[in-house]
């Protein structure tokens, strides 16, 4: 992203990521009396959830029309383990439909993000699966072979780079997919933008109803601005140079430490002899 800026790429970018809202989410710190008889109820649990999908640029804002709310209807754990990759893809390819010019696509690599346009067999793939593939690539093998042995004719067979499904549709529809690096979600502006959307939710939060929750999640989104998305973005950007800046740094202090091979060998002779004499 940095070599892009420096070298004057004028595309938009568009940042995007998931996010989702629980129907009791509320306030931290809410009062209530000593006796815990007045003041705001909470509900207890977290209800049902709602998972959003949605994208933005600095220049523009959100992207209108890409917006997608799905409701769940259980909340057992993290919001990526109730996703699947059709669900995405098919989100992605309609939110692309409506860029007008060539851009810059970040994202991180949830594994819904990440389909391979083709799968090959891994090492706990079973022995039928395997032969199955095998067949489809138009590759002999016999049915006396052990799995060892045909997966050796994989590994032969297998591409050698990983092509992902959604960078491949990306480059098909002229834009371009930045993956963001693990654990680096302050790199995207978008986060940001989530906390604010969801801190508002919180507020006017008071009857824990899912269509209420819903439509407090619309209007929360709908209000959040082009100078919002802004000022996020170029916070993000901040973050992503001084890194940048850090990288460059750090590989001019850090010298390259060279090892004598020959000498640590002779060494660790000389003591095998020593221990071996005693």
């Amino acid at each position: 992203m940095c070599n892009l800026r420096f070298s004057g790429d004028t595309r938009h970018v568009i940042y995007l990521d998931e996010t989702w809202m629980d129907q009791n989410h509320s306030r931290n710190h809410i009062w209530q009396n000593d006796m815990d008889s007045e003041g705001f109820k909470v509900t207890t649990g977290k209800g049902r959830r709602l998972i959003v999908f949605h994208a933005g640029a600095a220049k523009f804002g959100f992207i209108c029309g890409s917006k997608l709310i799905l409701k769940n209807s259980k909340n057992d754990g993290d919001y990526h383990s109730q996703m699947n990759s059709q669900i995405f893809h098919d989100w992605f390819q309609n939110m692309m439909q409506l860029l007008d010019e060539p851009c810059v696509i970040v994202m991180d690599n949830a594994p819904y993000h990440s389909v391979l346009v083709e799968n090959v067999p891994k090492s706990n793939t079973k022995k039928s699966d395997v032969q199955e593939w095998l067949s489809e690539k138009g590759i002999d093998f016999s049915l006396t072979e052990t799995l060892a042995e045909l997966r050796e004719k994989v590994k032969m067979a297998k591409p050698r780079e990983k092509r992902d499904q959604l960078n491949e549709l990306a480059y098909q529809m002229g834009r371009e997919v930045i993956r963001l690096p693990p654990y680096h979600c302050q790199y995207n502006p978008i986060e940001l933008i989530w906390a604010q959307v969801k801190g508002k939710v919180a507020t006017k939060n008071t009857t824990f109803k899912i269509a209420d929750v819903e439509k407090l999640m619309h209007e929360a989104i709908d209000a959040v601005t082009s100078e919002n998305w802004e000022k996020c973005v170029r916070h993000a950007e901040q973050l992503q140079n001084k890194d940048f800046e850090k990288e460059g740094f750090r590989d001019c202090i850090l010298e390259p430490i060279k090892l004598e091979i020959t000498w640590v060998y002779t060494v660790s002779v000389k003591l095998l002899w020593i221990v071996a004499r005693r």
